[in-house]
């Protein structure tokens, strides 16, 4: 794997959240933040209400387009979200994290530290030139986006559900052919 693990969890989590949006939708109540939460422990402020979910949600779209986006356009999106707030970047180091850089103070609302953790991982993305390693999953019927942080650059599904799905499909295929 090309990043470090505080860079891997911002992507990890980042298209979490953006395949989040996918039919069905799965982040429209608390219990639905609190398995984003449990999956991805942020630390900082968490006010657990219908305000911050709706600032989740409403952040997913700009987070699919800078996950997307070509290398230049990556560097501008991620440009425009830093420069959209006050950065206050520290290292720290908490539960099983070893150092590891804050960039935003962590009493920001939950959104607005997704945001900025994303494009610092992006920054890494950007200067690895490692944007291949996100996509649009391929299986057909899907939109999600697939994270490949594989060495052999082998995933291109964003779930196991869409790889045994097209593993069936070309598995009858080679079988009626």
């Amino acid at each position: 794997m090309p990043f470090t693990d505080d860079t891997a969890d911002a992507l990890r989590a980042a298209v979490w959240l953006v395949n989040s949006a996918e039919d069905p939708d799965t982040l429209t109540d608390a219990a639905d933040e609190a398995a984003l939460l449990l999956e991805f422990p942020y630390t900082g402020r968490l006010d657990r209400d219908t305000t911050e979910i709706e600032q989740l949600r409403a952040l997913r779209p700009e987070l699919r387009a800078m996950l997307l986006a070509e290398r230049d356009d990556m560097a501008e999106h991620v440009n425009r979200a830093l420069a959209g707030v006050t950065v206050t970047p520290r290292l720290t180091r908490h539960g099983d994290l070893d150092w590891h850089l804050h960039a935003v103070d962590d009493d920001r609302p939950l959104a607005e530290r997704v945001l900025v953790e994303t494009a610092m991982a992006l920054v890494d993305v950007i200067r690895a030139d490692e944007g291949s390693r996100i996509s649009v999953c391929a299986d057909d019927t899907c939109q999600a986006l697939a994270l490949d942080l594989s060495r052999n650059r082998s995933k291109r599904y964003c779930s196991t559900t869409c790889a045994n799905r097209n593993a069936v499909a070309a598995y009858r295929a080679r079988r009626a052919g």
